[in-house]
């Protein structure tokens, strides 16, 4: 794909950034249901799941085998719940929540909280950004199966935590900054995805691939999945089931 190569992985991580967008501007044009919220968050959480075991997991082991695959995997669920945990102690705990609950819609306490919350977003995004950027390595084009997957995932985790702020007061100029900031990031995230890791070998790309696997799994837990669960705990589990189905029919039709 040449010199071109890290702008194109570069465009698509914007087209799945933009996705938080969409979903903020939904949550700020309308006063969505809980439960239709937390649906949406059950889909979501559905689709990352199967994305991380059919695509993600998949290709990382085809790439460097069981030993990079699992090291890699293990490594980005216990990178991403350290700085989960950090973050949370500064104010982002709730930062793909909707607000159902009273603790939710207190607001981060000073400029800290406000940017805890941005980063926490931004450590959110970036393994999928970057297995975005991995994606086109190997000259077949995008994986077309990720990019839909990364962005529905995205048009929920932007219209609950959109939610979230509004009700914690926050204006459309700081909620819009906000994700507009991190679907830029998603963006760069994907362009340094793909031009760091171009011509490396197998296992390098199989370790960061299942890293990036690792971390997405450990953030549906810890986030996507209890809001999900909340609102909607006698169907989110069939609601989750249909959204696996979707992006599981995608990987072994699509691109």
């Amino acid at each position: 794909m040449g010199a071109a190569g890290p702008w194109i992985a570069a465009l698509w991580g914007l087209v799945g950034g933009s996705a938080l967008l969409i979903g903020a501007a939904i949550a700020l044009a309308v006063s969505l249901p809980q439960r239709v919220i937390a649906a949406i968050m059950a889909m979501g959480s559905g689709v990352l799941i199967s994305a991380v075991a059919f695509d993600l997991m998949d290709e990382a082991f085809r790439q460097g085998g069981v030993v990079a695959t699992s090291l890699g995997f293990v490594a980005g669920a216990f990178a991403y719940t350290v700085a989960n945990v950090v973050l949370s102690r500064r104010g982002a705990r709730h930062r793909k929540r909707s607000g159902s609950d009273a603790k939710e819609r207190q607001p981060p306490a000073g400029a800290d909280g406000g940017l805890a919350i941005a980063i926490g977003a931004l450590l959110d995004g970036i393994p999928e950004s970057v297995v975005i950027g991995v994606s086109l390595l190997d000259g077949a084009g995008v994986s077309l199966v990720t990019v839909i997957a990364v962005f529905l995932s995205n048009v929920p985790e932007g219209l609950s935590s959109a939610a979230g702020m509004k009700k914690a007061g926050r204006s459309k100029r700081y909620i819009f900054g906000v994700w507009g900031g991190i679907a830029f990031a998603s963006g760069i995230s994907a362009l340094f995805g793909n031009a760091l890791l171009a011509g490396a070998p197998p296992e390098w790309i199989a370790s960061v691939t299942a890293i990036a696997a690792g971390a997405i799994l450990a953030m549906l837990v810890d986030t996507m999945i209890p809001e999900a669960t909340e609102e909607t705990h006698e169907f989110s589990g069939l609601i989750a089931v249909a959204g696996f189905l979707v992006a599981f029919i995608l990987s072994k039709t699509g691109g």
